[in-house]
């Protein structure tokens, strides 16, 4: 289950559908994301084909990056079963 965002325009279409703080072109990847992070209970369930899972180092210790398209990622913390500071950002 999601706990926080850090991206309020994520959070907004997370909760609301709103595409006004996100890349509309992104949304659909968006949502499927989103969706499988709310149900997710284990960082393992975010291994999917395309998502390109993997832990961020040093910067960004103990966080985890899905690839949405290009360089933008969605960036998230992993503990005890919920999903902590959703981020959605080019960070390369």
């Amino acid at each position: 289950m999601i706990k926080s965002f850090l991206h309020a325009g994520l959070e907004d279409f997370f909760y609301d559908g709103t595409k006004r703080g996100i890349n509309p072109k992104h949304a659909k990847k968006l949502e499927r994301i989103l969706d499988r992070l709310y149900a997710a209970g284990d960082v393992k369930d975010m291994m999917y084909p395309g998502s390109e899972l993997h832990l961020l180092e040093p910067k960004h210790a103990g966080r985890w990056a899905v690839k949405v398209s290009g360089n933008w990622r969605i960036i998230f913390s992993f503990k005890e079963g919920n999903v902590y500071n959703v981020d959605y950002r080019d960070y390369h």
